[in-house]
């Protein structure tokens, strides 16, 4: 498994108050560490450091060296600012090489559907997270679903997706992941028949013969 190294600094100045301003001044961001039976740890950590771990994909293993010790996490969350996009706080959780452990991976879909081509069918993709448990070693960054086969009639469940070795579903399988949908010919065919239906203007309205012509006054309005 892919695993990205980075340094951390103990976060000194809590509560202080200027104290987060000065650390995303530096081109740093505050963080935790927390979890694996030990309390939780401030500090900070680079931008660039964090970059990396964002471009290596989720749920990447990062190995944190503070203080001289190394611990093995994940990152569990990254909260970005709403104007810039920069990154202002991140969460990490220890975890352990031993230990089953559950994490939400992304769903990539491939593939055409031949009713796509042939019918217009449009694919709904309704679910795009799995929620799964296995080793951290064996953690995809994500999970690849095809397709291909599908059929207007057939959709694809989450107990339909083929999961890596070692990875095991929690998510309920019954939960719907994609299918495909197409317009039926009375809703494209709906503006017509409004237009159809549509009420008769005020100067027209009951000047009409018993065969629904109409009457010599109504044609001359």
């Amino acid at each position: 498994m892919e695993k990205v190294t980075i340094s951390a600094a103990a976060r000194e100045g809590i509560g202080v108050k200027g104290a987060l301003s000065k650390i995303r001044a530096e081109k740093n961001v505050p963080a935790v560490i927390y979890g694996g039976h030990k309390e939780p740890v401030s500090v900070t950590v680079s931008v660039k450091d964090l970059e990396k771990i964002v471009k290596a994909g989720k749920n990447t293993l990062v190995e944190v060296t503070l203080d001289g010790a190394k611990e093995l996490v994940l990152v569990k969350e990254i909260q970005y600012h709403v104007v810039t996009d920069n990154p202002i706080h991140a969460d990490f959780q220890r975890v352990s090489m031993k230990d089953k452990m559950d994490v939400v991976v992304p769903l990539k879909l491939e593939g055409t559907p031949a009713d796509v081509v042939n019918y217009g069918a449009i694919v709904e993709h309704i679910l795009r997270e799995l929620e799964v448990r296995a080793l951290v070693s064996a953690i995809p960054h994500e999970i690849v679903v095809d397709i291909t086969p599908m059929t207007i009639n057939k959709g694809i469940l989450a107990g339909d997706v083929k999961l890596p070795e070692g990875v095991e579903l929690v998510t309920d399988p019954e939960a719907p992941v994609v299918h495909l949908a197409v317009l039926k010919e009375e809703e494209t065919a709906a503006p017509a028949a409004d237009a159809a239906a549509a009420p008769e203007s005020s100067s027209t309205k009951g000047k009409k013969d018993e065969e629904g012509n109409l009457t010599k006054d109504a044609a001359k309005k």
